[in-house]
């Protein structure tokens, strides 16, 4: 049966193939009964198999200049036809919509904030200059400047992490053994990493940091959208229960589990307001036993990887931007209430790796309830061939974990 759609004044313009961009598209769906329009460098079947997306793979696509007039002819193509608000599902897109605003503003709602807020937040160093004037909780932290001379001394014991400044530079450094977070127990292999690290393109900061203990149910993740006037008008906190373990996607959460906490949420609002902040921020958080405080790691200035835990409990991401962007909608304050859990993992992923017998328990009693969402799992778009793909994947992670435990 041929699925309808329905026709709106706006259409979704989502850059990439991953989860996040079905995520997105699914969202929108669900909303509005629209399908939404992907552009991405290759093909992924969970993205060109599906029926509420229409995907258009680009050659060149991770050339800055090829993407923004691929953006453009398609800005062209829907002129006075659609209002077009366009999405990026990784630093590196929103970036680039965020520098181009001069020549993409002409067709799209662009709903990430200006060049200048961007450099000054999501440079982790800066980041915990912010929380640190604010009062904000964030772990002890050594900065480490690629090309001079650093003597590696710090007033926090091993093991310690360490990952870069700046995740956009970092994404185009080469060099043997690079991970996205690293955790060392001496220095002798911190300055071996480094040593490799300073003869790659990455110039800029390195952060060492002091290792906060316990496991992935220690994360949290925050989802805030700020309106036009720079007021968190809504906040989505999440209890992470089982995170990625590979070592490209360590830190990534798999499970969560929806929560709210005061402090956290106003921790966030007083540094959101206090930088101006619009649109959608998403916050890496973590508790910490030793204080008892919960300290932030960095801001993310868009939805993350796992935006649909705040969309599965019934609070839709996208309806927001839509609200406010397209029909100028005076917004309330929203504080997301309802437990759900959000799982790109199989259940028994979750209850052999994931934290305590009170949790496991917790995680039974959801699926018993049938308060679960997976973003890639959508009843009305399994198609055979799009089925397969989506749980070949699910059950793959079976393997991933027995791998990276």
């Amino acid at each position: 049966m041929r699925m309808k759609f329905a026709e709106k004044e706006f259409l979704p313009v989502i850059l990439g193939a991953d989860i996040t961009a079905y995520s997105l598209a699914r969202s929108f769906h669900e909303e509005y009964g629209i399908r939404s329009l992907v552009l991405s460098m290759l093909k992924a079947k969970i993205i060109s198999e599906s029926k509420i997306i229409e995907n258009r793979v680009y050659e060149g696509l991770e050339n800055v200049d090829v993407l923004i007039q691929r953006l453009v002819e398609v800005g062209k193509e829907f002129r006075g036809r659609k209002k077009l608000i366009v999405l990026g599902c990784g630093d590196w897109y929103v970036r680039a919509l965020i520098e181009n605003k001069d020549v993409l503003g002409e067709y799209y709602i662009i709903p990430y904030v200006d060049l200048e807020l961007l450099d000054k937040i999501v440079l982790k160093d800066k980041f915990y200059a912010i929380c640190e004037e604010l009062g904000i909780a964030y772990p002890k932290t050594y900065v480490y400047n690629c090309g001079e001379e650093n003597s590696l001394s710090f007033d926090f014991a091993y093991p310690v992490i360490a990952k870069p400044a700046s995740s956009a530079m970092y994404h185009y450094a080469k060099f043997e053994g690079k991970k996205k977070v690293f955790r060392f127990s001496n220095q002798a292999d911190l300055s071996a990493m480094l040593a490799r690290l300073e003869a790659s393109s990455y110039d800029y900061k390195f952060l060492i940091q002091d290792c906060i203990p316990g496991d992935d149910t220690n994360m949290r993740v925050l989802t805030c959208y700020c309106d036009q006037h720079s007021k968190v008008r809504f906040a989505s906190l999440g209890h992470v229960i089982l995170e990625d373990h590979t070592p490209s996607a360590i830190g990534n959460p798999v499970a969560i589990i929806n929560e709210h906490d005061a402090k956290i949420v106003a921790d966030a609002a007083k540094f959101l307001e206090h930088v101006g902040y619009t649109g959608f921020a998403n916050f890496d958080i973590k508790y910490d036993s030793r204080d008892g405080s919960y300290k932030f790691f960095e801001i993310n200035v868009r939805l993350g990887r796992s935006n649909f835990y705040v969309t599965g409990s019934g609070f839709n991401t996208v309806k927001w931007i839509v609200d406010e962007l397209v029909y100028g909608k005076e917004l309330g304050d929203v504080t997301a209430d309802r437990e759900h859990l959000f799982t790109v993992v199989p259940k028994g992923i979750i209850l052999r790796y994931a934290g305590t017998d009170e949790m496991r328990a917790r995680v039974k009693r959801l699926f018993r309830e049938k308060k679960v969402s997976h973003p890639l799992i959508y009843k009305c778009d399994l198609s055979l061939v799009r089925r397969f793909y989506v749980y070949a994947s699910f059950y793959n992670q079976y393997r991933k974990y027995s791998k990276y435990k």
